[in-house]
């Protein structure tokens, strides 16, 4: 079985998905208010939903015979976690290079004078 992570990512790698959890970011929905906007059947969206609730990106409760999906935030924040790692020595690379074609600049008006 595929670490959580992973998972994770795989679920989210389809725009389907995508969609579906930034509709959810807006609070509750039922499968049929979550399949309106697409040109797809119930049971393909609900697929959609069962790879999204396997990867703990929503989750989905009982009330009477309405059963509403809703967005699980922490899983996202595990990935924004993982991605923050990612983005910071970005971050310090792209410093770097600011500072080295700075140094440049001033090299260059320097040999210019």
């Amino acid at each position: 079985m595929a670490d959580a992570l992973s998972q994770t990512f795989a679920a989210l790698a389809d725009p389907t998905r995508r969609a579906i959890l930034a509709r959810l970011a807006r609070g509750e929905a039922t499968v049929n208010e979550l399949a309106g906007p697409f040109d797809m059947s119930l049971p393909a969206v609900s697929k959609h939903l069962k790879v999204l609730e396997r990867a703990k990106l929503i989750s989905r409760s009982r009330t009477a015979q309405w059963r509403p999906c809703r967005l699980e935030p922490e899983t996202l924040k595990t990935v924004d976690g993982w991605l923050g790692d990612y983005r910071s020595l970005w971050e310090h690379r792209l410093d770097r290079l600011e500072g080295y074609l700075a140094t440049l600049k001033t090299e260059e008006k320097e040999e210019q004078k």
